[in-house]
């Protein structure tokens, strides 16, 4: 649990600060490059969010939404099978290990009333 808030937590800093630096260019907004890492990421910390492992930013407050943490796992699991061989090693990696990360919490979670496939 605390190796999927490192990880996220690290590439949502090294995210922001992209951001940060992209904003600063001429006073004008300059939207980032896309970036597989980064699409991943926000997707990884919605789910981290959902699993209740962060606190929901609106909320300021932990919550489990675990058919959404579902969704997001499955969806970044269907991004997997769809972009296999197309992805740089690191990116390939960096996929994978996000989704064993989310997969063990998921697993570690208990749940009432979710279909598990």
């Amino acid at each position: 649990m605390d190796e999927i808030k490192k990880s996220s937590d690290e590439s949502w800093k090294e995210a922001v600060e992209k951001e940060k630096e992209t904003l600063k260019k001429d006073g004008k907004f300059v939207p980032p490059q896309p970036d597989f890492n980064f699409f991943v990421t926000t997707l990884s910390l919605q789910a981290s969010i959902a699993l209740g492992e962060m606190p929901n930013p609106s909320t300021n407050k932990k919550e489990e939404d675990l058919a959404q943490a579902k969704f997001l796992i499955d969806t970044l699991g269907m991004l997997k099978e769809k972009t296999k061989g197309n992805l740089s090693t690191e990116e390939a990696n960096f996929l994978e290990n996000i989704l064993y990360e989310l997969r063990m919490v998921y697993v570690s979670k208990p749940r009432e009333g979710i279909k598990n496939d």
